[in-house]
Order: C-alpha cells, then structure tokens, then sequence
C-alpha cells in the first residue's frame, strides 16, 4: 500500500439494535461495497462522550471518511470534526448551523404533516409522545412540528398533553399509561417514532380501549415493525435506506474530491396511511 488511502469509511450508529439504524446502515453498505470501501461500524449509544470517543478513534485509525448519526451536534463534536482531515457527513442528523455536509428528511415538517392528519379526522385533544428537545435536528424539530400543526389548525398547545420519552418502547407505554390517566383523555395521539406508538397502542389495548375506535395513533419512522403490529400503524415514512445510500454516495464524491452541488440534501417523506387512525368521535 504506496498510497495513504486505507478505503475505510468510518461510520457512528447511535443504536445498531434500532430496526430504523439498521435499515440505514444498510444503504450504506450497499452504496460502500459498490465504490469498494470496507465500513467500521460502531455503536455509540446516542451518549455524548461515546460519540466523541468513538470519532476520534476511527480518526486515529485513518479512515478516509466518516459517516456520523447521532443526536445533537454540539459544540464538542464541531471540535472532533475540525480535528479531522477528512470528509464528514451527517447522516439521519443535521447540525444546527448547516456547516457540515448532511443527508436528512424536514422532521419539522414530518410531524406537522402527522399532526395535520389527526385535526383533518375531527380530532382537537391530541396529545404528543416526543423524543427529547435537546436534540435540535430531530426531537425539537417533530415537537415544533406538532405546534405548528395545533396553532395552524386552530388548537391550542396544552402541556399536559406532551410527555417526553427516549424513543423507545417503553417510554411510549408510561407515557401513553399517564394520558389514560388524565381526568380528559385525548383522543389521537401523534408519537415521535414508531416504536414509541407501539408502545401506545399496547398500553391503550391493556386498558381495554381500541385503537382507532377510542383513540387514534400516529407516528414517524415507517420502520418494518409498523405493518407488524395490530392495527397496523399510520406513519410518516422517512426513506432510511435511501439516506444511508445517498449519504454514502455523498462522502464518495468529497473522498474523491468530486464537484458537490448540493452538501445538505433534505429527502422526501410521507404519510402511509394504515389502521390506526379514524375519525373523531362525536
């Protein structure tokens, strides 16, 4: 090897167990073995620390590129990144400032389109199950997206109708047990993922109540698991195999210096409609 180049793309998956990571890490590879590049894969947890540490060791190890998924872009990672003489890009994510190359749907508008289809069925108590709000690209951006929605359909924003989770199962099944605990329950609930909303749907069916016959769910993510579970899930379908394919043509073209006409491409969503939603009742 006369050349520096080690053909390996580093990429950072926030949750490799997560069936939406999988699906993108899938377009990546896809994409990496057609171009000949080898991947190093690591898992960081969606942790700070992790991610930072988990940068810099692959850019010890000389990768040629780096794909990075994750939460918040923070200051800390903005200095991992300038230490690198690589190619970046974000994948699934965007920081805040556009600075770095990044391949991502509008989740702002995403949400707004899922909460606009609950108000279009009659429904005004719509509560939310978000991800956290200290991640700017996608948590706070489906919350915005829910208020955008309430406000422009004339509704107004109530707090006890927002309970934060950590996009997992189980955080969409305490926090759907807390609204079925409210003196008014909703009647639609908008999650920020699927996993969250089946959760929901669960806790709703433990309580004896039908989904969408007493309350409607919707979500973000069309990840496999949507169409497995009963009633199958309304969603909005972020194209996850695309955006790991699409990002890793895009480090591709900047490891090869290629011309970039665009280095943050927003790809399109949309809503599948399934069973779990339904007009509201009365």
């Amino acid at each position: 090897m006369a050349s520096k180049k080690t053909t390996t793309v580093g990429v950072v998956i926030p949750d490799i167990s997560n069936a939406i990571f999988a699906e993108v890490a899938r377009g990546i590879e896809d994409i990496a073995n057609m171009y000949h590049y080898n991947i190093i894969l690591c898992n960081s947890d969606k942790k700070k620390e992790k991610e930072i540490r988990v940068i810099n060791t692959l850019l010890e190890k000389q990768v040629d590129g780096l794909l990075f998924m994750g939460g918040a872009v923070t200051d800390e990672h903005l200095q991992a990144f300038k230490t690198a003489n690589v190619p970046i890009v974000l994948c699934a994510t965007t920081d805040e400032n556009g600075v770095i190359p990044s391949v991502d749907i509008d989740h702002e508008a995403a949400a707004y389109d899922a909460v606009s289809t609950l108000i279009a069925q009659g429904h005004k108590r719509i509560a939310m199950i978000s991800g956290t709000l200290q991640d700017p690209s996608v948590g706070f951006a489906r919350f915005s997206g829910y208020k955008r929605a309430l406000e422009q359909g004339g509704l107004k924003y109530d707090e006890t109708l927002v309970r934060i989770g950590n996009y997992r199962y189980e955080s969409g099944v305490e926090a759907m047990n807390y609204f079925l605990d409210l003196p008014e329950k909703p009647t639609a609930v908008f999650s920020a993922t699927d996993e969250m909303a089946i959760g929901a749907i669960h806790a709703i069916q433990d309580h004896g109540l039908k989904v969408p016959g007493d309350i409607s769910v919707i979500s973000v993510d069309n990840s496999r698991m949507a169409s497995m579970v009963r009633p199958q899930l309304t969603t909005v379908a972020q194209p996850m195999y695309d955006i790991g394919a699409v990002s890793m043509r895009l480090l591709t073209k900047l490891m090869k210096k290629e011309n970039v006409e665009q280095s943050k491409v927003v790809l399109p969503h949309e809503v599948i409609s399934r069973q779990s939603v339904a007009q509201a009742k009365g």
